[in-house]
């Protein structure tokens, strides 16, 4: 049977589909997003843990895990493609999978980003919407047992979650800018979309182009330029594709850079691997190279997060490819994995961590409304209660996992 190069080259490799130290950048980068996200409900927290504001020329550590999660996402999608490989699955089946996981993040990014706007005036407390998407969720992405009776429920549960979303989305009223209701639509995509979009550019570009560095590269050149455009408004005649780009999200192609980043450092990972030295030597280069890149243009457009510089892209990017090396060496050649085993369910259950605290903020903050003593949540004690909370997350995820209840897309 023919088979297309890119199942050649995967299925030929000797490298297991299961890199360790990929799987603790992902839980510790998870376990961290959590617990940023936990910040806000904390007093005088120091300016550095949280996010810079969209003027600001900075960012604080907040700013560098969003683009850490997109170097996961590219770094992993490599060995992913591998791991269906070996099941049997070639290119069509592939880009079916690209496409459906996509529209998974696509759509509960969506959802999740409307809830900035809810309005007082909807049918529904924005907590009880807020709550009932989430389950939503829950109920159409669940990883439901192939076999056996509870399979049986799987497609009247999912069909329920449609159901539900459906219902949400007609009961939702949101508030414009000018005051007016408004139904659901696009401002941006939330996080969840934002990396579905970079995810299916970039799944794409894989599957074209398979491990071939060159082209991989050229289109990162051009993901970065086109950032340095959009962010700069040069040349002005490409205004109305930035504009009519922006809509899927892939208008300053920031995002698409960072993870199309992890897909190269996973094939140079693969290539080198077995000449560490020479390898950790190139990363080391490479991130070099792209903070040399990100402080040099700083004066074109500032370091931020929120306006998507590519300043911030680069020195983030370069970033996550030292912490990868360091992982490298603690994880895999070092097998330290069992220092991270307490937060391992944020990297095997890690959508479950990144969705479970909707719940816990809509009932026990905004429903029960428990609010813990000020003290613990003032500087000192109030990052520790964050780390806590972003444990306990962790923890209850585990639980879930162990009773066959994570989300899978």
């Amino acid at each position: 049977m023919f088979k297309p190069a890119l199942e050649k080259k995967l299925s030929a490799a000797s490298v297991s589909t299961r890199i360790a130290s990929i799987d603790v950048f992902r839980a510790l980068t998870m376990f961290l997003m959590v617990f940023v996200n936990d910040l806000w409900t904390d007093k005088n927290i120091p300016a550095w843990l949280e996010h810079a504001s969209a003027t600001a020329d900075g960012m604080g550590f907040a700013d560098t895990i969003f683009p850490a999660f997109l170097f996961i996402v590219g770094l992993s999608l490599p060995f992913a493609f591998e791991s269906r490989i070996k099941k049997g699955q070639y290119k069509p089946v592939l880009f079916r999978h690209l496409v459906l996981r996509s529209l998974a993040l696509i759509v509960m990014g969506f959802f999740q980003m409307n809830l900035e706007h809810y309005s007082d005036q909807a049918v529904l407390p924005q907590y009880v919407w807020e709550i009932l998407i989430t389950l939503a969720f829950f109920l159409i992405w669940l990883d439901y047992p192939k076999e056996g009776n509870k399979a049986k429920l799987k497609l009247w549960l999912q069909a329920a979650g449609v159901v539900i979303l459906i219902l949400m989305a007609a009961l939702y009223k949101g508030h414009s800018t000018d005051g007016q209701t408004v139904w659901m639509h696009h401002y941006w995509w939330g996080i969840l979309g934002l990396i579905g979009w970079a995810y299916l550019a970039c799944g794409i570009l894989f599957l074209i182009f398979d491990e071939k560095l060159i082209p991989l590269i050229c289109f990162f050149i051009i993901f970065v330029l086109y950032n340095a455009s959009a962010r700069s408004g040069w040349p002005a005649s490409l205004e109305p594709i930035r504009h009519i780009a922006g809509l899927p999200g892939l208008g300053d192609a920031s995002n698409s850079s960072i993870t199309l980043s992890g897909v190269i450092i996973a094939i140079l990972y693969r290539k080198l691997k077995a000449t560490p030295g020479r390898m950790m030597v190139l990363f080391i280069a490479i991130a070099g190279l792209f903070f040399a890149f990100g402080f040099g243009t700083r004066p074109l457009w500032g370091i931020s997060k929120i306006r998507a510089t590519p300043s911030w892209t680069m020195i983030c990017s370069a970033i996550s490819i030292l912490v990868f090396c360091l992982l490298v060496v603690i994880v895999d050649k070092k097998r330290k994995e069992s220092w991270f085993s307490v937060i391992r369910p944020a990297g095997t259950s890690t959508l479950t961590c990144y969705l479970l605290p909707y719940f816990y903020y809509s009932i026990f903050i905004t429903l029960i409304a428990i609010r813990l003593p000020h003290a613990v949540r003032t500087g000192e004690a109030g990052i520790l209660k964050s780390l806590l909370f972003a444990l306990l997350i962790v923890l209850v995820a585990g639980w879930l996992e162990k009773r066959k209840l994570r989300l899978k897309i």
